[in-house]
């Protein structure tokens, strides 16, 4: 009973849950993806640092983190952003992560 119990519980688990995917301008590669891509861009000027926040993701079932610019450029002490470029990887569905990558001054 107890074996049957565990494997009703594992094979519910596997159905409500989704795989952990990211969506990219290049699409998604079945077993990697690893794109980076512009998100925003402002009329400054290009700065000087650069700063990085990240949130990621294990089966759909758990996500954490904080991938937000405004965390992203408190970490480098930014000011004025020029822009934001976005990194995500992805590797079989089961791990997902997003970066986000701020420049400023």
């Amino acid at each position: 009973m107890k074996k049957v119990c565990l494997s009703v519980a594992a094979a519910l688990a596997l159905l409500v849950s989704s795989c952990a995917v990211v969506s990219t301008p290049a699409g998604m590669g079945v077993l990697y993806t690893g794109v980076t891509s512009g998100e925003s861009v402002t009329s400054n000027p290009l700065g000087k640092k650069v700063g990085q926040s990240s949130a990621s993701n294990i089966l759909g079932l758990v996500a954490t983190g904080d991938a937000s610019i405004d965390l992203a450029a408190k970490k480098a002490g930014i000011k004025k952003i020029s822009h934001v470029d976005v990194k995500k990887t992805s590797v079989l569905g089961i791990f997902a992560s997003s970066t986000t990558i701020v420049y400023g001054d």
